[in-house]
């Protein structure tokens, strides 16, 4: 098999992985840059074109290693306060390497004036990708439906999940169509300077999420809607770092003033395929949830 020019960042989160067995089923070697191995990493070494290098975005030496011969790369990195600096990290080190095109994982509705710090720090890094002279491509997915995986917990043994999106509608997306955009922009060409809104093929309330939940489950879920005040507590009773709890916060005023209603038609242009709906991710992940 011909050596990998294509590197994936943040390869044992839930998006990189996908991506990693996308491009693996397709017969295309990849590189993957990982912190640590553990049995994440062996299991992303085990599938067919994978190539495993160790690296840390605060290590320019180790950034350099991993972009060595690569020719696109993926970018992603879990949304912690440090995002932006890591990411930039990369971007630096990447610019140095000669890393002819980049593929970011941003946001919908990333802007600099933004009351979001996610959406801030994705328009920091893209801004810093747009000025390095690389070719670039933006993926700006909305909502995870994998997202409601958080909740498990409280709707196997409650049937109840709670958040503060009110009655807006949320066009949510499936990471694995987020996963095939960022495999076909890492392959193919004319991606270059395009920036991909990427939703569903629906808008769809938090309750009508509970209620297609309800019916892939055979039990009624119910979405109990709070305030800010009673869910901060709660993520981080959870685990989640203030930092991070706090821009959940923030995220979901967005969605409840209905700002991520729109459905735009990314898949279906990119990928030749339908977005997939929620119903269909209600019934395939429905044991998740029992």
């Amino acid at each position: 098999m011909k050596q990998a020019n294509i590197l994936i960042t943040g390869a044992t989160g839930h998006i990189g992985t996908t991506l990693a067995k996308q491009l693996s089923a397709q017969g295309i070697p990849f590189r993957a840059m990982v912190r640590t191995t553990d049995n994440n990493v062996n299991a992303l070494a085990a599938l067919p074109g994978a190539e495993i290098v160790t690296g840390d975005f605060n290590d320019a030496n180790s950034l350099a290693l991993a972009l060595k011969g690569i020719e696109r790369a993926f970018l992603l990195t879990n949304s912690s306060e440090a995002a932006e600096k890591l990411q930039s990290n990369f971007v630096t080190a990447a610019v140095k390497s000669g890393l002819p095109h980049i593929v970011k994982l941003s946001q919908l509705h990333a802007d600099a004036q933004s009351p979001v710090r996610f959406l801030r720090y994705h328009a920091a890094v893209e801004e810093k990708i747009r000025v390095s002279g690389m070719a670039y491509t933006f993926l700006r997915p909305n909502l995870f439906m994998q997202g409601l995986l958080g909740f498990r917990e409280t709707i196997a043994s409650q049937n109840k999940f709670f958040a503060t999106a009110g009655d807006a509608p949320i066009s949510v997306v499936d990471t694995r169509d987020i996963a095939a955009i960022a495999a076909a922009a890492l392959t193919g060409n004319g991606h270059e300077g395009n920036t991909y809104d990427i939703t569903g093929p629906q808008s769809l309330t938090h309750a009508a999420l509970a209620e297609t939940l309800s019916n892939a489950l055979g039990r009624t879920i119910r979405y109990i809607n709070v305030t800010a005040a009673e869910l901060l507590p709660a993520l981080l009773h959870a685990g989640f770092p203030a930092w991070q709890a706090e821009g959940l916060i923030e995220d979901y005023a967005h969605y409840a003033r209905g700002e991520a209603a729109a459905v735009s038609s990314a898949v279906m242009d990119i990928t030749g395929r339908p977005a997939r709906d929620f119903a269909a991710f209600a019934g395939e992940y429905a044991p998740a949830f029992t």
